[in-house]
């Protein structure tokens, strides 16, 4: 059979095309990795899925090589089944959005032009969008309407324009603990802002509303409440979902690519046939596929004529730090509010999404503060040391491990901004080390620039004063060099030049005629925000530009 349209990946980046495209009546197929679960296969199993990786490969079977560059330039090799080392983020139909928080920012108009707003950064390649925001724009509108964002719209330094005045769903319900955020930063004259989140508070496009259990990072979503990819958009559309299709090779001739070929759970090779492919494997995996899909066309791989496949790879810069709450400096009041189960925090700030040093305007980011996970597993680890670092055992730990967990809480925040894409950071293939199905891996190549670890701590240290004007105790945080494998980009940057760039404005290859990549490998530069409402956004303009095509 010969489809419309052949999709590679089912998360963000793929899924939009596939809801769209099959609505519009066309024949559209995926090909998913991993199985398929839904509402009812997740539950809240804090071994499976802190301890045994439930919905990553195992790294014995599936792994990658790491090549980290630190800042003396030198090279150190990771195999990453022996340091346990994982960039897997997700592997089942919608793909990582499954596992996300939700938490749902847009980036803002100068995330599209780092280089005209900002200027040049030595040893960055920094560039702008071919994409301006206001063009975007309707596409993130659109996400909040169909995958459903919830929220509130207030004024701040920072706040994007927008065609609403409000978002489509209201705030989910907050811990009492969010007002003393809240005073804390009026007094420090900082702006207070509620968090907008992937998550619906109540029944709404055939969804359950939110069940306010507090495990959202990492773990499927029982209610379908958060907006995956999956039962926001696969579960209501008629595209065909393969699964266990692990893509191996795409076929080309000189202009387009012909087949997509795939192994089955039984180790059975298939192939599909389409007039259009769309490949949306994650940025580390969609850099390997057309890396490892060469031909006497494209020595190089596919699309690589021009040597920018998996160049440019990026992260999310930043870092996370914490303060805890105990009861002893609290009041009875406040001693209900912070043990309050299950209510958001769903706050943030950013304030310093663009701000001056050395007399030089300087690209800032996002902080969102966020309780520890209700997961048990993390928390108790916690207890495992008295003051003195010795391990407690018997009474003393059960009786630290109560108190910990009964009368103290702990508030987290998370740092994001720019990792700046570089020629040190990107991904390769290692020909040697070959996975399961007899392909070599992906060789990642990690490096991050001193400015992201710059402004990181800038940022962390605007986090620090809103705890301790809170009253939190053991404040501690840390901005690392250390890439966070569920926030990759790049490796397939858009751009105008043919020379510099792999797709083009409407993130079709340059070299190949019906060629598209919609995950975030099309990122030329991240933005200081999650990725994951960016991709959806642009996922479903380039399933309007398909469509156009299709009608043609």
């Amino acid at each position: 059979m010969m489809y419309d349209v052949c999709i590679i990946g089912s998360g963000a980046g793929g899924s939009p095309v596939a809801y769209e495209l099959s609505r519009a009546g066309f024949s559209v197929v995926v090909l998913e990795k991993g199985k398929e679960y839904k509402e009812e296969d997740f539950n809240k199993d804090e071994l499976a899925v802190s301890r045994r990786e439930l919905f990553t490969p195992d790294l014995k079977d599936e792994q990658h090589v790491i090549y980290e560059l630190d800042e003396r330039k030198e090279h150190r090799r990771y195999l990453g089944s022996e340091h346990q080392w994982s960039f897997w983020n997700g592997s089942m139909v919608g793909g990582s959005s499954n596992l996300m928080s939700g938490y749902f920012h847009r980036m803002k108009p100068n995330d599209f032009k780092l280089l005209s707003a900002y200027g040049e950064i030595d040893g960055a390649n920094v560039v702008d969008w071919p994409l301006s925001y206001e063009e975007l724009e309707p596409y993130y509108e659109k996400v909040e309407r169909i995958v459903g964002v919830s929220g509130e719209v207030i004024l701040h330094s920072f706040l994007e324009p927008r065609s609403t005045s409000c978002f489509p769903y209201t705030k989910l319900e907050e811990n009492g603990v969010a007002k003393w955020f809240d005073a804390a930063c009026k007094s420090l004259d900082f702006e207070s802002i509620p968090t907008p989140r992937a998550i619906i508070p109540h029944a709404a496009l055939k969804r359950n509303g939110c069940s306010y259990s507090n495990f959202c990072g990492s773990y499927g979503c029982a209610t379908g409440a958060k907006g995956s990819a999956r039962a926001a958009l696969l579960q209501k559309c008629d595209a065909r979902v393969i699964t266990e299709a692990f893509v191996y090779k795409l076929e080309s001739d000189a202009t387009k690519v012909t087949k997509a070929h795939y192994y089955d759970s039984d180790m059975k090779t298939h192939e599909i046939s389409a007039k259009i492919f769309v490949l949306a494997a994650q940025a580390i995996e969609s850099s390997r596929l057309l890396l490892n899909s060469k031909n006497r066309f494209f020595p190089y791989g596919l699309a690589n004529n021009n040597h920018q496949v998996g160049k440019n790879l990026i992260f999310s810069g930043g870092g996370a730090g914490e303060g805890r709450f105990r009861f002893e400096t609290l009041t009875n009041e406040q001693q209900k509010e912070l043990m309050e189960v299950g209510l958001f925090f769903n706050r943030s700030l950013q304030q310093w999404y663009e701000y001056k040093k050395r007399d030089k305007k300087i690209k800032g980011g996002t902080i969102d503060f966020l309780f520890e996970h209700q997961s048990l597993i993390p928390r108790i680890k916690r207890a495992f040391y008295d003051e003195g670092g010795k391990i407690l055992w018997g009474k003393a730990l059960e009786q630290k491990i109560y108190k910990e967990l009964t009368t103290s809480r702990v508030l987290n925040f998370e740092v994001f901004n720019d990792w700046l894409p570089t020629d040190e950071c990107f991904v390769g293939i290692e020909e040697k080390v070959k996975d399961k199905y007899g392909i070599p891996v992906g060789a990642i190549h990690v490096y991050s620039h001193p400015r992201d670890r710059e402004v990181g701590n800038d940022l962390a240290k605007k986090a620090v004063q809103v705890l301790e004007k809170m009253g939190a105790s053991e404040i501690s945080y840390s901005i690392s060099s250390s890439p966070p494998p569920n926030l990759v980009a790049g490796g397939c940057r858009f751009g105008e030049n043919p020379q510099t760039s792999v797709l083009d404005k409407e993130c079709k290859a340059h070299a190949l005629e019906n060629l598209y990549v919609t995950d975030a490998s099309f990122m030329p530069t991240g933005g200081s925000v999650p990725y994951t409402w960016t991709i959806y956004a642009n996922s479903f303009r380039v399933a309007d530009i398909l469509r156009k095509r299709l009608e043609s």
